[in-house]
């Protein structure tokens, strides 16, 4: 299937499949401009109606693309604020042991469970609804657990939260192939990097706003406002969104493209393929070494010798760091032919990373802080696959739903499993030996799917 020519805002937005090629001087998202008819149509007419189509389709994609961006940077604000504030939490609460283990837990459980009933709300909701209502769950689920003083609903109302999230972690990928057909590597390194950028701000900023509102409820509750934020800029294209649909059922337009229920992966799914479970394993493995590191590497330089504050800003600094590869990685994947040299050099960072940790943990810190930064450049490289191992929209909801569920179950391990080895073992060794077994399964995975290859042609 030949790439879309044009960026799409209508109803191929709601079918979630790839929109037709848009003729000549038209914008492919437009239904025909009154000024271009009869009456207005040939010479100076006809070019002031195409004039203006160009620049309202170009206002209408910087309006998606910072409509993306904003909800990308809500994808981990919601978690990484409420690690640095957990102590206040399970005090104010109060809160057990086991209660606090199911809310650290939650996010990987939540973004598997939801993420794979993603495709079927894609069947029966425009895409650009579904993200007006994932905000708005979000900072509903924000807002409610800081008013509870239960502990139970403040676990039920994280998950309406993380609800929100997994949805939208779902839909960007299929939202960035589906506006941004031939931007495809630059966009999804935007918001790549938006995400990032958000889990460091809330992480490093959940404490502070606390202290000066006077307690911990602020400092969580405080990213329902850039929820709110996403939820009021993506309305404006839901509507315009069920506005043309209704247009082209009017006029007959748009008559041949597919059905709607066939968007969402009815009939493409990714976990009858090879493919499907490749980037399954290949995405769940880097996840259970990403996890693991947020959840133990300050725990590492604090026994190396390190005070608690350094520690938490060396783990800050590998944040810090990812950000610009998060930029870069995306864009790269979208112009090889192979992804194998990519890969490869992610694996040796964070090899050489794992190593040097074992070795001298103190003394050369910051060198392995910047090449497990380097390590975690293959997230946004997944992210970017999931584009471009599917032909089609409804491909890649599939394929994103599969790998993030699928992938998202493996993670919730990770921390688990690295805790239980420290705890058992008193040292690094063992925990760090998981870390490694966790990159040569990503290593191979990565190296059989780096080549280009679709979902749709396997299941032909």
């Amino acid at each position: 299937m030949t790439p879309p020519t044009a960026l799409a805002t209508g109803t191929a937005v709601r079918t979630g499949t790839a929109p037709a090629p848009a003729p000549t001087g038209a914008s492919a998202d437009r239904l025909p401009d009154p000024a271009g008819q009869p009456g207005g149509t040939g010479g100076r007419g006809q070019h002031r109606a195409t004039h203006r189509q160009q620049v309202r389709s170009g206002q209408g994609a910087l309006l998606v693309l910072a409509a993306m961006v904003l909800v990308a940077l809500n994808l981990r604000m919601a978690i990484t604020s409420l690690g640095p504030l957990l102590d206040e939490v399970r005090t104010g609460l109060p809160m057990s042991a086991l209660q606090a283990g199911v809310v650290t837990t939650l996010p990987a459980l939540a973004f598997a469970v939801v993420g794979s009933a993603t495709p079927w709300l894609v069947r029966r909701f425009s895409p650009p609804r579904l993200l007006v209502a994932a905000m708005g769950a979000l900072a509903v689920g924000q807002l409610l657990r800081v008013a509870t003083g239960d502990a139970w609903l403040f676990v039920a109302t994280s998950a309406l939260a993380l609800a929100g999230i997994a949805v939208a972690n779902v839909l960007l990928p299929m939202l960035v192939r589906q506006y941004f057909p031939h931007r495809i590597g630059l966009v999804t390194g935007a918001y790549s990097m938006s995400l990032t950028v958000g889990a460091s701000v809330a992480a490093g900023s959940a404490v502070p706003i606390a202290h000066a509102a006077g307690g911990w409820r602020v400092g969580l509750g405080f990213w329902a406002l850039v929820a709110l934020a996403a939820a009021a800029l993506w309305v404006p294209i839901a509507w315009r969104s069920r506005r043309r649909a209704a247009a082209a059922a009017r006029t007959g337009v748009g008559v041949g493209a597919p059905r709607p229920a066939a968007a969402g992966g009815a009939r493409i799914r990714a976990g009858r393929t090879r493919l499907g479970w490749l980037m399954a394993v290949f995405f769940g493995a880097q996840s259970f070494a990403a996890y693991a590191q947020m959840g133990w590497l300050a725990q590492l330089f604090r026994d190396a010798g390190f005070r608690a504050e350094t520690a938490g800003l060396l783990l800050a600094g590998v944040t810090a760091v990812s950000v610009p590869i998060a930029m870069v990685m995306p864009t790269l994947a979208g112009r090889m032919t192979s992804l194998r040299p990519l890969v490869l050099g992610t694996a040796l960072a964070s090899g050489l990373s794992y190593a040097g940790l074992l070795w001298s943990p103190y003394d050369l810190a910051l060198v392995w802080m910047v090449l497990l930064a380097l390590g975690q450049g293959t997230f946004p490289m997944a992210l970017a696959m999931i584009g471009l191992r599917a032909r089609t929209g409804a491909g890649i909801v599939s394929l994103s739903a599969f790998t993030q569920s699928v992938g998202y179950l493996i993670a919730a391990v990770g921390p688990l499993s690295v805790g239980l080895l420290y705890g058992r073992t008193g040292d690094w060794v063992a925990p760090v030996g998981l870390l490694v077994v966790a990159l040569l399964v990503q290593t191979g995975t990565g190296w059989s799917i780096a080549r280009p290859r679709w979902i749709e042609d396997e299941l032909r």
